[in-house]
């Protein structure tokens, strides 16, 4: 493997792991010093706000007694194991393509840490217009969703480098 291939790997692997950690510290500060459900105002559409979210995105299956954290424990851990191949697969050209995997793969991480030690995520951004209210969310959210946005663009892109449907 040539050693320009070697580097955009590991510049990969290092955004995932930068993703990772700030996902992490930013949940731990929230933890530690934010009250429960109590918002602290930053801007008229943004406070921080602590919740824990048991269930996956949008709080889905959060009050399903507890069997959930180790079904999506599982799932996420089928997935990243997966991303990761795919992105050190990835040839050096499709740098959107790995950019898009590298931030989805941290963001999963940065969650299955929280659902692994806490059984629950943390979540902690609160955005709103009014009193009209977004699920709170965290950084390994923003990262995912970003990194799924930058999917579709390489896929709208890039289509020639899409998996040809009839092989």
């Amino acid at each position: 493997m040539p050693d320009a291939q070697v580097r955009s790997r590991l510049w990969w692997m290092l955004l995932v792991v930068v993703t990772i950690v700030l996902d992490q510290i930013t949940k731990i500060w929230a933890d530690g010093q934010l009250t429960y459900a109590q918002p602290v105002h930053i801007l008229p559409v943004l406070d921080i706000t602590l919740h824990y979210n048991p269930g996956a995105a949008f709080s889905f299956l959060s009050n399903a007694g507890g069997w959930q954290r180790w079904f999506f424990t599982v799932i996420s851990l089928g997935v990243s194991a997966y991303l990761l191949v795919w992105l050190l697969r990835l040839p050096r050209v499709q740098w959107l393509l790995s950019l898009a995997l590298a931030l989805v793969l941290g963001g999963a991480v940065g969650n299955l840490i929280d659902r692994v030690r806490l059984g629950h995520v943390i979540d902690f951004i609160s955005v709103h217009w009014g009193s009209a209210y977004f699920p709170t969310f965290n950084i390994a959210d923003a990262a995912i969703t970003v990194g799924a946005i930058l999917l579709i663009a390489d896929t709208v892109l890039n289509p020639e480098k899409a998996p040809d449907k009839a092989s």
